[in-house]
């Protein structure tokens, strides 16, 4: 046996890779797969970054590095949905974009506007595209140093869909694992889908331009765009056909983007903004997810029947920190923060297909907070560890890879003293790519324990 001393915390600061060989077995515990029932006791064998085997009759290799699983529970690694995890922030300022224009608490990285030849269509002149930035990439932005990836790690989370935030079209996202000394090798897919906000100008825009002014005006623009798109889509289609005596179309980069965006995640957060977007997704032809949605328990059928799959903000609405308590709350705003966390019940009712994302929510014990109000609100546990490992997997189409744990899946898991969402449970340990991570620096509130191995 290996003797070895964890140091637990809440709040991790950082997180270090232990030395892992190429094969290691988790023995003797239990495993929740999620893609098919518990095993009680079993064992899961990973080699090279890989789930070789898993069974309640697995035997570790001879040549494996052995962790002893009584008393632990394995799951599959989380998974946030929706984040800007590893893209540069700026400081955080106060117009960062509106409630539902961003992904995670910190600013949106800021990007220069943009500007084309020739307008929109791509003709002569140069004139400003303001809030298109459909080119950028989160796979080209992603920076392995990002010390929200060692905090979403020990957390429990070991990939993250992250997405460029800033503009009304912020750009492409990507599906990464949450470890690696570089870019190249934390990329998963790309890209994920097109993120989209709603806010104009400078709440959610490029460039702080102002334009478009308003929500339908955002819409129209949106709206415009898409038209321009197809449109665009359509000449270089015919002159690729036939181009003699053709003109050539002039590349439009925000164009292409769009273009390449065949997953649009769009914002939703009120009743009245789940039906508008329903309804503009339907008659754009959009392969459309929602997110936010914290009024989605009053629209689950309405979801359902559109087909629509939904990603879910973690962050619950609250009072304004720091308001003033003599002022008295509307009773819609009192309604909203006791309703908002039964949304996610809602959807699983009504068979709706979604998934849970942080919201910008940390540290570890927030999260999990904010998971159990959903779990009282009527969420099945079960349901709610699938929300977060092989729903967020199957909407962005990785649930090939990730999300469950099966054999020739990648390694990612992780593993705790106690069911996941229990008050008390510690995370022991995170593998990423089949690598095991474990907290180094915490903060002052630590609890260490030393245990065999």
């Amino acid at each position: 046996m290996r003797k070895a001393t964890l140091v637990l915390s809440l709040v991790a600061v950082q997180t270090l890779p232990a030395e892992t060989p190429s094969v290691l077995a988790i023995r003797n515990a239990r495993v929740v797969s999620v893609s098919s029932p518990a095993i009680s006791r079993g064992t899961v064998v990973v080699r090279n970054g890989l789930i070789e085997a898993v069974g309640a009759n697995v035997s570790p290799p001879a040549d494996a590095w052995i962790i002893e699983g009584d008393g632990l529970t394995v799951y599959p690694g989380l998974i946030d949905g929706l984040s800007t995890i590893g893209i540069p922030q700026p400081a955080a300022t106060g117009g960062g974009g509106g409630r539902g224009a961003a992904p995670t608490t910190p600013a949106p990285i800021t990007l220069a506007t943009p500007t084309v030849t020739g307008g929109r269509g791509g003709g002569g002149g140069s004139e400003p595209v303001p809030n298109n930035q459909s080119w950028i990439k989160a796979a080209d932005q992603i920076q392995a140093t990002d010390r929200r990836i060692a905090t979403a790690r020990s957390a429990g989370f070991t990939t993250a869909v992250t997405f460029p935030a800033r503009g009304i079209f912020a750009g492409h996202g990507a599906v990464i694992n949450l470890a690696g000394d570089s870019a190249g090798k934390m990329i998963v897919s790309s890209p994920a889908g097109i993120y989209l906000n709603m806010g104009s100008g400078g709440r959610g825009g490029g460039g702080g331009s102002g334009y478009p002014g308003s929500l339908m005006g955002v819409i129209a623009y949106i709206r415009q765009t898409y038209l321009d798109a197809e449109h665009y889509r359509e000449a270089k289609e015919t002159y690729g056909r036939n181009p003699r005596g053709l003109k050539r179309p002039d590349y439009n980069r925000e164009l292409e983007g769009v273009l390449e965006g065949r997953r649009v995640l769009i914002p939703a957060s009120s009743a009245v903004q789940i039906d508008r977007m329903l309804r503009f997704g339907a008659e754009m032809k959009l392969n459309m997810i929602l997110y936010d949605v914290q009024e989605g328990y009053r629209l689950a059928d309405q979801i359902r029947k559109s087909n629509v799959p939904v990603l879910v903000s973690l962050r619950w609405p609250e009072r304004m920190p720091g308001g003033d308590p003599e002022i008295s709350e509307t009773f819609r705003a009192l309604e909203l923060r006791d309703k908002a966390p039964s949304t996610p019940a809602a959807l699983a009712k009504a068979g709706v297909r979604f998934a849970l994302y942080t919201g910008g929510v940390e540290p570890a014990a927030d999260i999990m907070r904010a998971v159990r109000r959903a779990i009282d609100s009527g969420l099945p546990a079960d349901q709610a560890i699938r929300a977060l490992t092989l729903g967020p997997a199957e909407l962005f189409g990785v649930s090939d890879r990730l999300g469950s744990i099966e054999t020739g899946k990648i390694a990612n898991l992780v593993v705790t003293d106690g069911d996941l969402f229990l008050e008390k449970t510690k995370v022991r340990h995170v593998l990423v790519d089949g690598v095991k991570y474990e907290p180094a620096a915490v903060t002052p509130a630590t609890a260490e324990r030393t245990s065999d191995q």
